[in-house]
């Protein structure tokens, strides 16, 4: 028996070790792509590079306009992270700890949301925004806040579902103290019970941040100035451009401004993240 399951530990062991390697290696590979001249990524793809061409960073960043791209994906993820958060956290501790009539139905219209994938309602989105762009006296389109709103809204039924689930989890007697205290609800919610679900905020936090960072499709049908356009959007366009200049490193340099923002927040979160995920309050 013991050694039945010494084999399944090292078989569980290999499989972790082959999927963290087929994360690393691709990473790796663009990183080292990043900082090789062109002789070098032509000679031997898979070679070191022989010395750091940053120049390539310096291309994408000034050249390919990667750094205006940079600037309008953080403006508009920044924002879209504040929206979410002021919507879904007290919509989220409303849910789990208050008592109304039609709960049920709410909490059905959320986890039916969840189901709902962005890219099928691009077109109905943008419809409504360039509807919406003809009754006021400026466009919507091109506008990093309407995009920021838009994946706030698109956000919610995650965030409150994840949320609502770690708010009920958390025992009622810290509120009782609270109110015993002379808090009211929303000095609870803000004194007691956010602090308390620090690990899930920064779990949806995370989660969200790699969702708009990364998004694609809504910011090109809605974006389509090029001075607005976003990280993905630029990052396609610099794909395209390489293609017909033969500049792969500079290619190779604007991934590796798009990673580096996901690679510092999630080094500098992972506790709290693994908290987050792993739990739930105190249910004493």
């Amino acid at each position: 028996m013991k050694k039945k399951v010494n084999i399944f530990n090292i078989f569980i062991y290999l499989c972790l070790a082959i999927f963290a390697l087929s994360i690393i290696i691709p990473v790796a590979w663009v990183f080292m792509a990043s900082i090789k001249t062109n002789p070098e990524f032509y000679g031997n793809p898979w070679a070191l590079p022989l010395g750091f061409y940053l120049d390539n960073f310096k291309d994408a960043w000034s050249a390919a306009n990667m750094g205006d791209y940079f600037i309008n994906s953080l403006v508009v993820t920044a924002t879209a992270l504040v929206i979410l958060l002021i919507i879904s956290l007290p919509f989220s501790y409303i849910l789990a700890r208050m008592n109304f009539k039609g709960k049920k139905f709410v909490n059905s219209y959320v986890k039916a949301g969840l189901f709902i994938n962005l890219s099928y309602i691009v077109i109905p989105i943008f419809l409504m925004v360039r509807n919406a762009s003809k009754l006021l006296p400026t466009s919507l389109l091109n506008n990093r806040f309407v995009l920021a709103l838009i994946y706030a809204s698109t956000a919610v039924p995650f965030t409150v579902y994840l949320l609502t689930n770690f708010f009920s989890a958390i025992s009622k007697s810290y509120e009782e103290a609270a109110y015993i205290d002379g808090a009211g609800y929303f000095r609870t919610m803000i004194d007691i019970m956010i602090p308390m679900a620090k690990p899930a905020v920064i779990t949806v936090i995370l989660f969200n941040f790699l969702s708009f960072w990364n998004e694609y499709i809504l910011a090109l049908t809605l974006m389509t100035d090029p001075e607005k356009r976003t990280l993905p959007v630029g990052l396609i366009n610099l794909q395209q451009a390489a293609r017909g200049a033969a500049n792969y490193g500079r290619l190779y340099a604007g991934l590796v401004i798009v990673m580096i923002p996901t690679l510092i927040i999630y080094i500098l979160v992972q506790k709290q993240l693994t908290e987050g995920m792993m739990v739930g309050g105190d249910k004493g």
